[in-house]
Order: C-alpha cells, then sequence, then structure tokens
C-alpha cells in the first residue's frame, strides 16, 4: 500500500479483503431490509446489525466513532432525517421510510453502505424519491473511468437528480474514500463540475452516498449532535455503496453480486473477480 497524492491505494489482495467486509455489509442490510416493517423499533433494528457483524467476525464501524461517540451500529433515520439518525425506541409505522447506514470492518478493512426502505405502504412521491437517489447512486458509478476525476461522479448523480424533478441534493455531507479507515481522502460530492478533483486509479475505493430531499438540501443538526434532518421537514433518502474500479470496470464490494446484475442493465461491464 502506499499513496498517492494523499490517497490510500490498494493492491488487489487489500481489495479481496475489503470485498470480504463490503460483503458482510450487504448481507447485514438485507438481513434489516427484510426486517424493517410496522411495529419493529429502531433499536430492535440496530441490535439484529451488530449481532450479524459480530457473529460473522466483523466489528461495527460507527459505534464508539468520533466525538460525541456514536453509540450504535447503524444510522437509523426516519422520514426527515436524512443521515446520521441514531436507533433507540422509535417505533417504525406504516408510510415511514427508514434510511439504513451500515459499516463494517474485517481484518482491518472497512465497508460502508447505506439503503432507505419503505415502510408498509408510502406515498407515491416518497417512492419515487427513493428510486430517483437509488438510480443516481449508480449514476455515479458507472460514471467512473481509470483515468478520470472523482466529479465525473459528483456530476453525473447531480445531472440524473436533476433531470428527475425538483429535488434538494445535500451539498455539506458527502461520500469518500475509504479502506484502512471508514473516512479518507478525496471527498466525493454529490454535485459538481465533471473533470475536477483526485484522478480516478486502480486501487483506490471509494464511497458514493447520495443524500436527496423532496424539499431544499438545507439541513438541521440535532442536539444529540448527531443526526441530521431536512429543515423543512421534507422526506429524504439515502443510499451509499463501496466501489472500486479495475482495468474491467467497476466492482461494488458491498453488492451481494459485486454490482454485476445493475451493471449489466446499464450497458457497463462487470470490473469484479
Amino acid at each position: 500500500m502506499f499513496s498517492n497524492r494523499g490517497l490510500e491505494i490498494k493492491t488487489p489482495a487489500q481489495i479481496d479483503k475489503m470485498r470480504i467486509a463490503g460483503l458482510l455489509v450487504g448481507e447485514t442490510l438485507e438481513l434489516l431490509r427484510a426486517s424493517a416493517r410496522p411495529g419493529v423499533t429502531t433499536g430492535e433494528l440496530d441490535a439484529i446489525a451488530e449481532t450479524n457483524i459480530r457473529d460473522h467476525g466483523g466489528i461495527p464501524s460507527f459505534k464508539g466513532y468520533s466525538q460525541p461517540p456514536f453509540p450504535a451500529t447503524i444510522c437509523a433515520s426516519v422520514n426527515d432525517e436524512v443521515v446520521h439518525g441514531i436507533p433507540g425506541d422509535r417505533t417504525l409505522r406504516d408510510g415511514d421510510i427508514i434510511s439504513i447506514d451500515c459499516g463494517a470492518i474485517v481484518d482491518g478493512w472497512h465497508g460502508d453502505a447505506a439503503i432507505t426502505v419503505a415502510i408498509g405502504e408510502i406515498a407515491p412521491e416518497v417512492t419515487e424519491l427513493l428510486r430517483v437517489t437509488e438510480e443516481a447512486l449508480w449514476q455515479g458509478m458507472v460514471a467512473a473511468r481509470l483515468g478520470g476525476r472523482v466529479s465525473d461522479i459528483s456530476h453525473a448523480v447531480e445531472r440524473h437528480v436533476r433531470g428527475q424533478g425538483s429535488y434538494g441534493i445535500l451539498e455539506d455531507y458527502t461520500g469518500h474514500g475509504i479502506g484502512s479507515e471508514m473516512h479518507m481522502a478525496p471527498n466525493v460530492p454529490n454535485v459538481g463540475k465533471p473533470g475536477r478533483g483526485a484522478t480516478l486509479v486502480e486501487g483506490l475505493a471509494l464511497a458514493v452516498e447520495p443524500m436527496v430531499t423532496l424539499g431544499t438540501k438545507e439541513t438541521d443538526l440535532l442536539d444529540d449532535e448527531w443526526t441530521v434532518t431536512t429543515a423543512d421537514g421534507s422526506m429524504a433518502a439515502h443510499f451509499e455503496h463501496t466501489f472500486t474500479l479495475t482495468t474491467a470496470g467497476p466492482w461494488v464490494l458491498t453488492a451481494i453480486d459485486g454490482g454485476a446484475a445493475r451493471l449489466a442493465e446499464l450497458g457497463v461491464s462487470f470490473g469484479g473477480r
């Protein structure tokens, strides 16, 4: 491993270790997707996640992270909570949405991903919000090319969201580099002009995570010093994957199939092994 302009560039063997952590995150999120339903508390989802991660030899990335120390294994952000919601006794109800962000460390390497899940029947415009946000994530990843720049991803995310309607895209919170630490250089914004920022090279791993609202981009930070909410009370969605680039194409380390099926739908070669 060596640093290039402050970036952590991984060897193929180290990327393979990140894939193990990424798979654990992806499998945990699928377990949580199946468990998230009316009557379940966010604290119960957190317990499911921690048990699954630890039972499979992982360590929750978020628990104890930063200051004040994050107190849980997952971020559980409901409705107008965009990111970093703290799990607890809140009960999910029909019509809610919950954004679940999950990170795990295996053998010193990190995986990080997020999904937004509908609880029961949700409003059509909220269903559309989820679709647009998840599609923007994939559009960002498929815009990445070896030799390209980080802001190529940012531009693709923004272009897709703007083309779908009037949505707010968070600018104060971004994606990030990832590897031996959860948050590393470079930042990966969700807006911007292409052709800027760090060069995309083999061995660089990035977490791309669009955060999109039905209202404006403005947010508030709650007194718990973690939970970020929309300033206008509008619903928000958050999707995230950790991915890398090989000479063959993108490899989505936190997707169960490495992203193969979705990349094929988008006409992009799968870069995994």
